[in-house]
């Protein structure tokens, strides 16, 4: 599932960012300081982060730098009240993707982050491991060549997989990352599509970690 990290700290501002981006079907990350923002960007898996410029202890250039200085190159569109044009320059030079001033229209927002969210796809648009291949694109599957039908659940759980191969990742992480859910000890979702991809792309591509989740090997 695509993920924004929506940094502000007006929590009006990520709730109503944070209803127009899961309206958009994805999954709305909110911090509200530098420091919060860069653990949820080096915990991975961010697809494009809203960063207002005004934010306590850390502004959001010095969030920007510190992003880019860990070679976290998740596209960011900065927020900002402030008009000079300085300030633009500032976060362009700093490693922004866009700019956008506030008060902004949601519609206008949510359009520059499907803009940045085509850029990105348009970079890394087919994943390959072994004889398994995902389109990103055209969200189409093959396996050996051969068109293989996944459900939207499915090839989101498929990309999560192929991403971070030989990687462990715990059923909590995959519930937050394909549907959006914090874990519940009695679910057990994750279980039955790992099923549903093992019959459709083999069963020797994940392995099951025992007491901590699954791993593609």
């Amino acid at each position: 599932m695509t993920r924004i990290l929506i940094v502000d700290d007006e929590p009006h501002i990520v709730s109503l960012v944070s209803r127009a981006i899961r309206a958009e079907g994805w999954e709305a990350i909110g911090a509200d300081d530098g420091p919060e923002a860069l653990d949820a960007a080096a915990d991975g898996d961010i697809d494009v982060i809203v960063l207002d410029v005004g934010l306590p202890s850390m502004d959001g250039f010095q969030v920007l730098r510190a992003l880019r200085s860990k070679g976290i190159t998740t596209p960011v569109i900065m927020l900002t009240a402030r008009s000079g044009t300085s300030d633009t320059i500032e976060g362009l030079d700093a490693g922004a993707s866009d700019y956008v001033p506030k008060p902004f229209a949601v519609a206008e927002l949510m359009a520059r982050v499907r803009s940045r969210l085509r850029d990105s796809v348009a970079s890394a648009p087919v994943l390959s491991r072994g004889a398994i291949t995902l389109d990103i694109l055209a969200r189409r599957a093959t396996v050996n060549g051969r068109d293989v039908d996944l459900s939207a659940r499915e090839f989101a759980l498929a990309e999560q997989f192929l991403k971070n191969p030989g990687e462990t990742l715990t059923r909590e992480v995959l519930l937050s990352r394909v549907w959006g859910l914090e874990f519940d000890p009695g679910s057990n979702v994750v279980d039955v599509y790992v099923r549903y991809l093992r019959a459709k792309l083999g069963h020797d591509h994940i392995s099951t970690v025992r007491g901590e989740g699954y791993r593609w090997d």
